[in-house]
């Protein structure tokens, strides 16, 4: 049987191949606003249906929250829960930028246990389960290959440390404080990744909903950096997000936000 972290795996390489197909097809892709404002697609809602058939045909007790479809509940163990974002960065996506991803997280008793982050466009994927470490990887033939093991970087203070923010044109007033002492720097993959790999000290993302944030928290987490909340709170949900390489620089950032 393979495992939740194997399923999340397949899933989103699925996931990846139905968006790329719409991906290559951008001129005829009908767009739509939702109420809050932001861009859906029938590849976002594509997407998030070919990874609920996965998952539901192999953990068919689950329970599964999708940005698209909502929540359906599941008949197995309590609290145990599937977090779909089928297109991560649905902006980038239509305007043919290659940085947009898939995230699958898996949820059990209000902790993320297992997520997965693949750019399917960069044909890259990243992964993690707790207390088992935090990898990235290569997409070929719709199979993973060449993985390898992440690190968060070496100390530095706030002042002048490498940041990222996404998204880069959202949410000026927050990371103003930020801008003061750092120069953002540019980011070709998502910047909670950059700071797994040891690229980035910090990132923002100034935005967003507990299936933005369930897969990269736990991969910047398992590769010894930390995550919270604009309150502090480690639990991915609703809001601003800060990923750091350490939870004193992740602190120091928090509380020159929300001073």
């Amino acid at each position: 049987m393979e495992t939740d972290l194997q399923l999340a795996q397949r899933a989103a390489l699925v996931g990846a191949a139905v968006a790329l197909k719409h991906f290559a097809a951008l001129a005829d892709l009908p767009q739509e606003l939702k109420a809050d404002g932001s861009i859906v697609t029938a590849a976002d809602r594509a997407v998030e249906a070919a990874i609920r058939e996965v998952l539901g045909a192999a953990r068919p007790a689950d329970a599964v929250l999708g940005e698209e479809q909502g929540e359906s509940a599941g008949d197995g163990p309590a609290g145990r829960r599937w977090i779909i974002d089928p297109i991560d960065g649905t902006r980038l996506f239509v305007a043919g930028d290659d940085r947009w991803l898939v995230l699958i997280g898996l949820e059990e008793a209000g902790e993320i246990v297992a997520g997965v982050a693949a750019h399917p466009a960069q044909g890259s994927i990243w992964w993690a389960t707790r207390g088992g470490g935090a990898f990235e990887g290569r997409v070929v033939g719709g199979r993973v290959v060449a993985d390898t093991s992440i690190r968060v970087g070496g100390s530095s203070s706030l002042a002048g440390c490498r940041v990222g923010i996404v998204p880069e044109d959202w949410g000026r007033d927050l990371v103003a404080p930020l801008v003061a002492v750092t120069a953002p720097q540019p980011w070709g993959i998502h910047p909670a990744l950059m700071v797994a790999r040891g690229e980035l000290d910090l990132a923002v993302q100034t935005g967003g909903q507990i299936w933005d944030f369930a897969a990269t928290s736990l991969i910047v987490n398992e590769a010894g950096g930390s995550y919270s909340g604009l309150s502090g709170d480690p639990r991915p949900g609703s809001g601003a997000s800060v990923y750091a390489r350490d939870p004193a620089l992740r602190t120091e950032a928090l509380r020159l936000m929300t001073a």
